[in-house]
């Protein structure tokens, strides 16, 4: 597990430390996972696939159709970074499965193949231009 973390003791609170150094921990059976700061909290990556998003002591996993059923079925909410923002395709991993690296694995598995099955990034015009 790595973490761009050089200075995140100026940037995050004790309390995000630990929450996101616990995700971390929790998971190593996911193999090696990145984070990154980002939205005011982290990024999490495995082999360069953002999956999941850590933002004031909460975790958020990429989701897909068929992965967003069992969010919805645990009344779980979409990432809202702010009043005027919401990704409707990450949303909030519930307490349970969090204390639970099994089952944290399996889910964030899921978050992963949901990052590989997402749409494909358009070329910017400028690198089709050239």
């Amino acid at each position: 597990m790595r973490c761009d973390s050089s200075d995140a003791n100026a940037v995050i609170g004790m309390a995000d430390e630990s929450f996101r150094d616990f995700i971390l921990d929790q998971l190593v059976g996911l193999g090696q996972v990145d984070c990154r700061r980002m939205f005011g909290g982290h990024g999490l990556y495995r082999g360069g696939v953002f999956f999941g998003i850590l933002h004031k002591d909460r975790l958020y996993f990429k989701t897909d159709a068929t992965s967003q059923v069992d969010y919805h079925a645990r009344g779980m909410k979409p990432f809202t970074p702010n009043a005027k923002q919401t990704l409707k395709n990450y949303y909030e991993v519930p307490a349970d499965v969090i204390e639970d690296s099994d089952e944290m694995s399996v889910w964030a598995k899921k978050a992963v193949q949901a990052a590989l099955k997402g749409p494909a990034r358009k070329k910017s015009r400028k690198s089709s231009e050239q």
